[in-house]
């Protein structure tokens, strides 16, 4: 009997240390730019935790300005057309993802230092004033992009 009492106390204890997902990021990495001096791409995915969220800026101190852009279809023939955005919603429970071809973060002037098998540290803002660092891969302009 006591054996079974202590097991549902353990079993209550365990369950209640379960906690909501929290908003985060992950599988973040930086594309260097295959001519000197051009803006390098950054691509993560941005997991929803238990409420709404808006990423309203990322941010590194390995390059001047990083801004958030998307490419859009502009027009017949399949032409596409890169827009900035100052803001990106990051529904509830839901993935954002940043990939080539999409959403992505472009980081201009970055510092000739960096280097592909390296790594930087992104840091995201929220609307709310929550700030999230995460480590971020780099690659050369040709690599491959990560599998994740």
């Amino acid at each position: 009997m006591r054996i079974a009492a202590t097991f549902a106390v353990v079993a209550a204890a365990l369950a209640g240390c379960a906690q909501e997902k929290q908003l985060s990021v992950s599988d973040a990495w930086v594309r260097l730019a295959a001519v000197p001096g051009r803006p390098a791409a950054g691509y993560f995915t941005l997991n929803g935790g238990p409420a709404d969220a808006t990423l309203i800026d990322v941010s590194t101190d390995v390059a001047v300005r990083t801004e958030m852009h998307e490419m859009k279809p502009a027009g017949p023939g399949g032409a596409m057309a890169m827009d900035a955005v100052r803001q990106v919603r990051v529904p509830a429970s839901q993935k954002v993802r940043f990939a080539p071809g999409g959403q992505h973060a472009m980081l201009f002037d970055v510092n000739p230092s960096v280097k592909p098998g390296g790594q930087i540290t992104f840091t995201f803002t929220f609307s709310d004033g929550l700030r999230i660092q995460q480590q971020a891969n780099v690659i050369a302009a040709g690599d491959p992009a990560p599998k994740g």
